[in-house]
């Protein structure tokens, strides 16, 4: 039986988790320790703030378990600060570094301050008809390199992408019942 883990370090961590179980007939753990990614064949890196995952990963020692996952292949799913985390580089930012798990600048807090949090209906590559999606204080995808799929908009804002086994969104899927994103990182574990 397959395992998903969901980093639990901060964040949408019981929202991931609840959404996963409700999508996925597996195992869904919260990882906090290592040695329990290598125990997992798919990640999600949920939203919450991307400063206090940045120093909780480093305080932990999870970064290199995080990237030898990358690195064997296993899908992962980033999503609001999970996006940044995932990123190559951050527009005008040093407090966060990030993974380098997915070549992109990421450009935080792109939509404005939480107050200024929406939903829209978005256009996803893949799906069959718009997706609600709930943006919180998001961030936006800046730059794509070449093996980068660019997923979803808002205006010119990129706000999903896919490279390899990496699902990258600036928005929160776990806080809706549409269960279509989850469906197709879930397709990612067959490839």
């Amino acid at each position: 039986m397959a395992r998903i883990g969901v980093l639990a370090l901060q964040g949408d961590v019981s929202e991931h988790v609840l959404a996963m179980q409700k999508a996925f007939t597996g195992e869904v753990v919260a990882v906090r320790k290592r040695g329990q990614i290598e125990t997992c064949q798919a990640l999600v890196l949920p939203g919450g703030e991307s400063t206090t995952i940045c120093r909780e990963l480093t305080r932990f020692g999870l970064n290199e378990e995080l990237k030898a996952a990358d690195a064997a292949g296993k899908p992962i799913l980033a999503t609001c600060a999970g996006l940044v985390l995932a990123a190559k580089e951050i527009e005008g930012d040093s407090k966060v570094q990030p993974l380098g798990l997915m070549d992109t600048t990421i450009s935080r807090n792109a939509f404005g301050p939480q107050k200024e949090s929406f939903e829209v209906d978005l256009k996803v590559a893949g799906l069959d008809k718009p997706y609600r999606a709930v943006f919180i204080r998001a961030p936006a995808i800046a730059r794509v390199g070449k093996e980068v799929e660019v997923l979803a908009r808002v205006g010119r804002a990129i706000v999903a992408a896919r490279q390899k086994n990496i699902l990258a969104l600036a928005f929160h899927p776990e806080l809706t019942d549409d269960r279509r994103i989850h469906q197709m990182f879930l397709k990612m574990l067959e490839e």
